[in-house]
């Protein structure tokens, strides 16, 4: 198996798991950095002409410009992954889920996300505009009140015994639990 046919594979658990985990340790002995991703929106609005003038964005965003470096590595890889090495084979997912989708009525085509739901033409249904807009200005929200994303409290925060990050995975996965559980086939009206 070549290289490319090797990066167009799904990597297992036992690859990429270890790999974003020793990330932590080395952030940590190589630059006393912390490792997340959510408050470079923070950095780049701080970057903007004028924005000092609001207290949030009053500070020396030029320290943080590693962080930012990794944003434009993690857009690259994703853009060399999702494109360029993209796999022409069509997503699999588990029959089991397929049940489950297929009763809320969202059926699985082989895209990554389902086009049913993530499309163009459904962000002008109600489905679609509470599912992509309000879903996404409650990530933001959310992100922003915990300060840090699910990454940021999940990977780094608990690897340094944070009890504040503790509480915030707690608090995502009852609100994953639930949107899932709850919300989504009431929006859907599964």
């Amino acid at each position: 198996m070549g290289i490319l046919e090797i990066l167009r594979q799904p990597w297992p658990w036992y690859v990429a798991g270890p790999l974003i985990g020793l990330t932590v340790p080395l952030l940590l002995l190589l630059g006393n950095k912390a490792f997340g991703i959510s408050s470079n929106l923070r950095h780049a609005c701080a970057m903007l002409p004028g924005s000092s003038r609001i207290g949030l964005f009053n500070y020396d965003w030029r320290k943080e410009a590693w962080n930012l470096v990794f944003v434009l590595g993690v857009l690259l890889g994703g853009f060399v992954g999702g494109v360029l090495l993209a796999n022409p084979e069509p997503l699999q997912v588990a029959a089991s889920t397929q049940r489950e989708l297929a009763a809320l009525g969202v059926e699985t085509d082989g895209a990554l996300v389902p086009r049913g739901l993530f499309s163009w033409a459904n962000l002008l249904t109600l489905p679609g505009l509470v599912l992509m807009v309000g879903g996404g200005f409650l990530v933001g929200f959310g992100a922003r009140y915990a300060g840090g994303c699910t990454s940021g409290h999940a990977i780094s925060g608990l690897s340094n015994l944070q009890l504040p990050s503790l509480v915030a995975v707690i608090g995502f996965f009852i609100g994953g639990l639930i949107s899932t559980h709850v919300l989504l086939p009431l929006i859907l009206g599964g």
